[in-house]
């Protein structure tokens, strides 16, 4: 079925053969579209294994899966923007633990879900990796309450690590 000019306004970057890549960090490209589902919670998840951003100290790269989990509510994030988005941290100097704040901050302000988490598996450098997670859940909502059980709940059952 086809979508309404409603559903898509704004969406200029799918299906573009023009794109451009940022060449520094760029919350701007983020689009997003209209939720055809709003009276139904549910999950939408990105796995973005090819992110890269830099050590703000030495200036290494430094890569990562980035997993983005969230509940919409009227406007979810379309998948080539957060693409370019993400791409936008690769010349960009953060901690790993700002990246995924930042990724998730800019996330709620683009859309105001109900509930996101981000959660970054970098690989190893000097011998240690870093896997920093961070969530929202929407205030005065069982989000809120959904989230913090899963932050206090994140590492009770450490994960297989195969994905380095």
């Amino acid at each position: 079925m086809p979508r309404t000019p409603q559903e898509t306004e704004g969406i200029t970057l799918l299906g573009s053969n023009k794109t451009q890549y940022p060449q520094g960090y760029a919350p701007e490209v983020l689009q997003t579209f209209i939720n055809k589902h709003p009276g139904r919670d549910y999950f939408v998840k990105f796995n973005c294994p090819e992110f890269t951003s830099l050590c703000p100290i030495t200036g290494q790269p430094d890569f990562a899966t980035i997993y983005i989990s969230y509940v919409p509510d009227v406007k979810m994030v379309e998948s080539k923007s957060l693409k370019l988005y993400l791409f936008s941290f690769r010349n960009r100097g953060d901690f790993h633990e700002d990246c995924v704040n930042i990724i998730m901050d800019d996330l709620i302000k683009l859309m105001d879900p109900k509930y996101i988490e981000v959660w970054g598996k970098f690989t190893p450098r000097g011998g240690i990796s870093i896997d920093p997670y961070c969530n929202y859940g929407r205030p005065g909502t069982m989000w809120e309450q959904a989230a913090e059980d899963r932050l206090t709940m994140h590492d009770l059952y450490p994960e297989k690590v195969d994905n380095r």
